[in-house]
C-alpha cells in the first residue's frame, strides 16, 4: 500500500474542510514511456485500494488487466477506513479519530481526491477507467469533470443519480446502526451489533431470491429454526463488523445518497452528454439495486456508448462474481474500439453445482 498526503487544506462540496488529505492506494505494473497503458480502478462501497484482493480473476498475469501490460491504479475512496481520510482518522484539532465528526463528503469529493492523485503520478491521460456499483458512480463523476483526461471508461452495474430505492436502503442501515444503544459510546467496539445489523439488509440488496434459493435453502423439510438462510445473514454482518469501521460506513453511505450528476449542471441528461470517452456500460439482469433501466438511461444520453447486460443470478453482486462474463464482454472494448451502441445480451452459461458465492462475503 501506498500513500499519498498533502498538508494544503481540502475544500468540500458542502463547504467544509478537511485540514489535510491522506489517500492510500496501490499501483502494479509500470508506466509505458508514452505514458499511455494507464488503468484505474474505483471500488465500491466498503472494498479497499487493492482490486487484487476483490477482483482477482480480472487482474493479473494472463487476465484481463495484466500488469505486464498496463499500469493499473485503484484508490482507496475518500471516507474510508482502509487508509485514505475518514472518519478512523485523527482529527488534528482534538487528537481524536473524527468518528461522527468527519464532514459531510460527497462522490465529488471523492473525484477531488482521484485527480490530486492522479496528477501527483503524473498521469494526465487514462487509457480506461472502471468501476462498478459506488466505484462506478465515481468513474462517471470523473469522467464528466474531466472528459479530456479519459480514452475509455466502463461503467458497471452503477447509476447517475442515486435513486429513491437506493437512499431507501442506505437510510435503513443507518437506522439499524443507530438503534445500536452502543453506538455513540467511546468504546471501540461502539456500533458493531448496529453494523452487523446493516450489512444484513444489504445483502438484501445486493443479492436476489433465486439467490438465496439456490444457496440457502435447507433440505430438511421439518425443521423450525436455525435455518441456512438466517445464519447466512449473521456470518455475514459478522464479518463486516470485523474488518470495518461503523462511522465510515455512516460516511459513506451519506456519499452514496448525494450522487447526482445533473447538480449543479441544469440536468442529468446534460451531465451525461459532456462524456468524451468511449464507454461501455454494462448492468446485470437479476440487479434489484441498481436496475438496467438505470444503464439503459446513461446509454441513451452518453456519446459513444455501447450497453451490454449480462444475465446473472447474483443479482447486484454479479459485479463482483461474473468476472467470465464481463471479461468476455470488456476485453474487446479494451483492445478494440466501440463495438455497437444496441443493448447486447451477454448470457454466459454458467457452471453447474457452483455452491460457493463470492463477491460480498469478502467486500
Amino acid at each position: 500500500m501506498k500513500y499519498f498526503s498533502s498538508n494544503t487544506s481540502f475544500p468540500l462540496e458542502s463547504g467544509e474542510k478537511l485540514p489535510a488529505l491522506t489517500i492510500a492506494y496501490t499501483a502494479h505494473g509500470q508506466l509505458n514511456e508514452e505514458r499511455s497503458n494507464v488503468i484505474w480502478i474505483c471500488h465500491a462501497l466498503t472494498a479497499n485500494a487493492d482490486p487484487f484482493e476483490w477482483w482477482e480473476d480480472l487482474i493479473g498475469e494472463g487476465k484481463l488487466f495484466d500488469p505486464v501490460d498496463y499500469y493499473i491504479v485503484c484508490a482507496n475512496m475518500l471516507g474510508s477506513c482502509y487508509g485514505s481520510s475518514g472518519a478512523a482518522s485523527i482529527n488534528p484539532a482534538t487528537g481524536k479519530p473524527y468518528r461522527d465528526t468527519f464532514p459531510l463528503i460527497t462522490i465529488r469529493d471523492m473525484v477531488k481526491a482521484h485527480q490530486l492523485l492522479a496528477d501527483h503520478l503524473g498521469i494526465q491521460t487514462i487509457h480506461l477507467i472502471m468501476g462498478g456499483s459506488m466505484g462506478g458512480q465515481q468513474a462517471l463523476e470523473w469522467s464528466i469533470i474531466e472528459p479530456q483526461r479519459f480514452e475509455k471508461v466502463c461503467l458497471l452495474a452503477t447509476n447517475a443519480s442515486h435513486s429513491p430505492w437506493g437512499i431507501a436502503f442506505n437510510e435503513a442501515q443507518r437506522m439499524a446502526i443507530e438503534a445500536d444503544l452502543q453506538h455513540d459510546s467511546e468504546s471501540e467496539h461502539a456500533g458493531q451489533k448496529g453494523l452487523q445489523a446493516a450489512r444484513a439488509i444489504a445483502m438484501l440488496s445486493y443479492r436476489h431470491y433465486d439467490t438465496f434459493k439456490n444457496t440457502q435453502l435447507d433440505p430438511e423439510a421439518n425443521k423450525l429454526e436455525n435455518f441456512r438462510a438466517s445464519s447466512y445473514q449473521r456470518y455475514q454482518g459478522k464479518k463486516l463488523s470485523d474488518r470495518f469501521d461503523v462511522f465510515s460506513y455512516l460516511t459513506l453511505s451519506k456519499a452514496m445518497d448525494s450522487h447526482n450528476v445533473g447538480r449543479g449542471r441544469k440536468s442529468i441528461t446534460n451531465a451525461l452528454k459532456q462524456v468524451r470517452a468511449h464507454v461501455l456500460i454494462i448492468g446485470i439482469s437479476s440487479d434489484v439495486l441498481f436496475p438496467i433501466e438505470e444503464q439503459q438511461l446513461m446509454a441513451q444520453h452518453i456519446p459513444n456508448a455501447q450497453f451490454e447486460v449480462i444475465d446473472s443470478e447474483y443479482g447486484h453482486d454479479g459485479f463482483l462474481v461474473e468476472y467470465e462474463s464481463i471479461s468476455k464482454v470488456v476485453e474487446p472494448f479494451l483492445r478494440g474500439k466501440l463495438q455497437t451502441s444496441s443493448t447486447k445480451i451477454v448470457a454466459l452459461q454458467r457452471q453447474n453445482g457452483r455452491a460457493a458465492i463470492p463477491g460480498s462475503e469478502r467486500f
